[in-house]
């Protein structure tokens, strides 16, 4: 690995290598795919990616468009998008690596091998479900609570909640404003996978990405609610390594 940078806090790989970059869920950041990368095999390097307003980026003001979010991401690691990689990206970040893929075809950069995405509908479907980014700080700690992936001891804590809570909503209107825009279908591999109790995204949202690709779909479930991949991670991190080295 050479030097790192604000998006890849864990160096920026050879772009000879395969790599496969990591977009996390609303208030994540690059930490939370950290233990993938004891996972995946030596012939794929595991690339974090790091959006604005996180950990040693906290003072930078978090992305609340999806838009501006995918063109600064594209714009930083242009020399990265090349080669041999894969895109994987969970809730919202599936979200920005859909987008991704096609302002990298719509500026003629080089496209992913495969996309992998989990815990969202499919982009082309309207959210039915009530917004979160201006809910009352109580109301949207119990909403977190309910969706997990939140210790219940940082819930409780509202001092650091409130630390939290303005990069959460930020992340979530990155989320809740999008607005789908028609454009030919993606011709590359896509692969969905969901939990079955997830409750951002049941089993026929995620199906729906299928009508995003013209080229190979599979959509697999696993046990689990919003954060099943946690619990999943060398099963995931096992699929999406095999177009990288096949």
């Amino acid at each position: 690995m050479s030097r790192a940078t604000p998006w890849l806090p864990f160096g920026e790989p050879p772009a000879a290598r395969p790599r496969l970059y990591c977009l996390p869920n609303a208030g994540a950041g690059a930490a939370s795919f950290a233990p993938w990368r004891r996972l995946v095999g030596a012939g794929v390097t595991l690339c974090p990616v790091q959006p604005p307003g996180r950990a040693e980026r906290f003072r930078e003001a978090p992305h609340t468009s999806v838009d501006t979010l995918v063109d600064a991401l594209a714009d930083a690691l242009h020399e990265q998008f090349t080669g041999r990689y894969a895109l994987y990206g969970h809730s919202v970040g599936a979200l920005v690596v859909f987008e991704l893929v096609r302002r990298l075809r719509r500026t003629g950069r080089p496209l992913p091998v495969h996309l992998f995405v989990s815990g969202r509908a499919a982009p082309q479907l309207p959210d039915s479900r009530a917004a979160l980014r201006d809910l009352p700080t109580d109301e949207l700690i119990d909403e977190l609570a309910r969706m997990g992936g939140t210790p219940p001891e940082v819930l409780r804590e509202r001092s650091l909640m409130d630390s939290l809570l303005p990069l959460l909503r930020a992340d979530f209107a990155v989320n809740e404003t999008y607005v789908h825009r028609p454009e030919p279908l993606l011709d590359l591999p896509l692969t969905v996978f969901g939990g079955h109790a997830d409750p951002r995204a049941d089993e026929p949202e995620l199906a729906a990405w299928r009508e995003q690709t013209s080229g190979p779909f599979v959509l697999r479930m696993f046990p689990g609610g919003h954060f099943f991949l946690h619990d999943h991670a060398k099963t995931l991190i096992q699929e999406m390594a095999r177009p990288l080295t096949g």
